[in-house]
């Protein structure tokens, strides 16, 4: 708005006019000197406009600007307090990284339904599921066993077969740093590298009840609820050495090889000591 000229009382000054004003500054010639001054700041309780009009119109604009001031404030508050949570969880992971313990049961085996099989493998991640009751009710599952060390194994059973004819359909190692404990939307992603998509052909060869058994009940096959559960860390490990067997195309082979030896290094399992699969399917 056009200030030039307008009327105005100083409390120190006394009346003057004002002779220029931008967006941060404003010039009035008092009887004695030009004075000039912080802009809008300066109006309100050191300075007041004669005509009431314009005053009130100016006021409208600085109230615009505290608003707009306040706003500014609130994101650089909000934006701080979200810098100092990500620097919380980049602690509390750091330290989480560098205090593990390997879980002798540290791998996740998921039941995927018809479309989260083709999700799976296009984005090459799982959704933990929702906890169905208590306090936590509806939020996602924190899958807290999974670290590091951990590989996620993807399994189907056709509607009109047996659950003893699960088939293991891929596996993947989690993201290089992954935390379980500290995972908040229930999505487990996939390592860049070590993961893996069996062929149907190749699926039919690796039934997933040859390498697990619940041992309350050896001989029982059954999967009732819940999409995924953990289980033991050698398992998986007999589970990607046979994969490796199955890979007859040299690259495929080879890619596989290295998936299993990285998985045995973070599990520190020795191939020469790795006892043969000994599952439910196998005790029958």
């Amino acid at each position: 708005m056009n200030l030039i000229n307008e009327k105005v009382t100083h409390e120190r000054f006394g009346m003057g006019s004002i002779v220029k004003h931008n967006d941060s500054s404003i010039e009035i010639n008092f009887a004695s000197e030009n004075k000039k001054f912080v802009f809008p700041d300066v109006f309100g309780k050191h300075l007041k406009l004669h005509n009431k009009i314009v005053a009130n119109s100016l006021e409208k604009i600085i109230e615009k600007k505290e608003m707009e001031r306040k706003e500014e404030e609130w994101k650089k508050e909000a934006e701080k307090e979200l810098q100092q949570k990500k620097q919380e969880l980049r602690l509390e992971h750091e330290k989480l990284m560098k205090n593990h313990k390997l879980h002798p049961e540290s791998q996740m085996v998921f039941w995927c339904d018809t479309e989260e099989q083709n999700r799976s493998f296009s984005e090459w991640k799982v959704f933990s599921g929702v906890i169905k009751s208590g306090n936590n009710q509806g939020k996602p599952n924190k899958p807290i066993r999974l670290h590091q060390n951990s590989a996620v194994l993807l399994t189907a059973i056709d509607s009109d077969k047996p659950e003893k004819d699960r088939r293991i359909l891929g596996v993947y190692m989690v993201n290089e740093d992954f935390i379980g404990k500290l995972c908040e939307d229930g999505f487990i992603p996939a390592h860049s590298e070590y993961r893996l998509q069996l062929t149907e052909q190749e699926s039919d060869q690796v039934l997933f009840w040859k390498y697990y058994v619940n041992e309350k009940f050896p001989h029982k096959m059954t999967w009732n609820t819940g999409k995924y559960r953990y289980f033991e860390n050698l398992w998986m490990a007999q589970i990607l050495h046979d994969i490796v067997s199955l890979k007859s195309e040299p690259k495929e082979r080879e890619q596989a090889q290295q998936f299993f030896e990285h998985f045995c290094k973070m599990n520190q399992i020795t191939e020469q000591e790795l006892p043969k699969p000994n599952g439910a399917l196998l005790r029958i």
